[in-house]
């Protein structure tokens, strides 16, 4: 399901983190940014108007920002806190042999974390109430039919879905919670959280739906419901590619200047010496099979990529 040279690049970059020494100063410093793009960008997605700065300093100093509501002040503080579980829950998986297998049990308690303080009656509890998902015709199971249902996905999620991708599981099994809906509110949230705590436990780093990408997102997320699961897959396998780059160059040395060829470069400068068209350029990378990288809503790549795809492509026709 996942586009084949997405998987390439994938395994390849993840092998060249798992024997990369990585400085514990460098890493350090990822992870805080990361921890603050994760919870912007999660909440952004489902419309809290806090900045990325305003995020940071909730995290850094405790204060307030005037003109936002208490509720989005809560929405950073807790999703602060379900990422600490999660990462504990990383770390346990660590020293177990089998890890024990994610059960609908961590899902409530990461629910009941991003909804504390703001809707303590419903956190950490299925809803008991029909709900309707606004802006999509699909409609969620009834509220009799969600314990059976999430029994069912921990059953898959520890039978059938272990032999997939991690980056195939965990986007199934973000979307197959989402489809539940087994919460009253913060299902997206939860099902992010609980897909980068599976990517997580596979040694891959925590991996961010970028909130510019929120259009896109609940377009393939509405794809999904109809039956067609690959854009997800695909979609996810590009973040989680993303992720590991950001690893791969801050844990990377850097004693010389960077090569021509491997400069992230705009697809517009890309395309000046190459057969290809920018929109072009842009449509691979979107399908994951040229490697890009999305900075705000500006896609890069390098020179070495465009000559990676181009032979591929040579191969493929001969």
């Amino acid at each position: 399901m996942i586009e084949p040279r997405l998987l390439m690049r994938l395994e390849q970059k993840k092998a060249q983190l798992d024997v990369r020494p990585l400085p514990a100063a460098a890493v350090r410093r990822l992870e805080e940014q990361l921890t603050i793009e994760w919870i912007y960008n999660s909440n952004a997605i489902e419309g809290n108007t806090l900045t990325l700065k305003e995020t940071r300093l909730i995290l850094e100093t405790g204060l307030t920002i005037g003109g936002r509501s208490l509720r989005e002040h809560f929405e950073v503080i807790n999703h602060k806190d379900a990422i600490e579980y999660v990462e504990t829950l990383v770390a346990g998986a660590g020293t177990a042999s089998p890890p024990d297998p994610v059960t609908p049990f961590h899902v409530r308690q990461i629910h009941r974390l991003v909804l504390a303080r703001i809707d303590d009656d419903n956190a950490g509890q299925y809803r008991t109430l029909p709900v309707q998902i606004m802006g999509t015709a699909y409609q969620p199971p009834e509220a009799w039919q969600v314990p059976a249902l999430m029994q069912d996905w921990g059953d898959w999620l520890s039978g059938p879905a272990q032999a997939l991708h991690p980056a195939e599981r965990a986007a199934l099994a973000h979307h197959r919670l989402v489809a539940i809906h087994p919460f009253i509110d913060g299902n997206g949230r939860t099902a992010r959280l609980v897909m980068n705590l599976l990517l997580m436990r596979d040694g891959y780093p925590p991996t961010i739906i970028m909130r510019v990408n929120r259009g896109q997102y609940y377009r393939i997320l509405a794809q999904a419901d109809r039956g067609n699961e690959s854009p997800l897959v695909n979609f996810v396998g590009r973040a989680v590619e993303r992720s590991l780059t950001l690893y791969l160059t801050a844990c990377t040395p850097q004693m010389e200047p960077v090569a021509p060829e491997d400069e992230w470069i705009t697809l517009r400068e890309a395309a000046r010496s190459t057969p290809y068209s920018q929109e072009y350029l842009s449509l691979l990378a979107r399908k994951g099979r040229l490697e890009a990288i999305k900075r705000g809503r500006v896609w890069y790549t390098t020179r070495h990529a465009v000559t990676t795809y181009r032979q591929s492509v040579s191969g493929d026709e001969g």
